[in-house]
């Protein structure tokens, strides 16, 4: 039943009512399933998108852009000497177990792994880069892609509708 997860996906709040009722299914076959995916790691979490640049933070006038706590998005390109049995993923692996690196891809192109890490601040990223994973045995270089804007992410773009400028028709 591809058709739950696609939908669990889209929107991780629809409620297993819901779900049932858009592929016409009996309510406890989707709670059968869904618990399955939970238990064998199928479904990883739920979660929600959020866009922080518009959140108010409890009304002190602070925008997300400049709250406490605001996190810098950078993508890290890295280029690994692969060994033999493993390639790159016992890299990948130690890699991902530091809690700033959100994501680590085995990616095609002009590096290995491509890895969006996330810290308080520039000089924070810079760090983890100086410090950890550049001092990462068979790690070869590095290139840092700091995010300035964000206008889409998971599927959802953040940008403003176009204000409709059609002319209202009455009958």
């Amino acid at each position: 039943m591809r058709e739950i997860l696609e939908l669990l996906e889209r929107d991780a709040s629809l409620s297993h009512d819901t779900v049932a009722t858009m592929l016409g299914l009996p309510r406890d076959e989707v709670d059968a399933r869904i618990a399955e995916w939970e238990r064998s790691g199928v479904i990883r979490r739920h979660k929600a998108v959020v866009d922080w640049a518009r959140y108010e933070d409890g009304g002190n006038g602070h925008s997300g852009a400049g709250r406490a706590g605001a996190q810098v998005t950078a993508f890290i390109d890295v280029s690994v000497a692969p060994a033999r049995g493993v390639g790159f993923d016992d890299v990948a692996a130690r890699i991902s177990r530091f809690d700033e690196v959100r994501d680590c891809y085995l990616v095609s192109g002009g590096h290995d792994l491509r890895c969006t890490v996330v810290g308080p601040d520039i000089r924070a990223i810079s760090d983890f880069v100086s410090q950890k994973l550049s001092t990462i045995d068979r790690v070869r270089s590095t290139a840092t892609h700091f995010v300035l804007a964000t206008h889409k992410r998971d599927g959802d773009s953040f940008a403003e509708p176009e204000p409709d400028h059609r002319l209202p028709v009455t009958p």
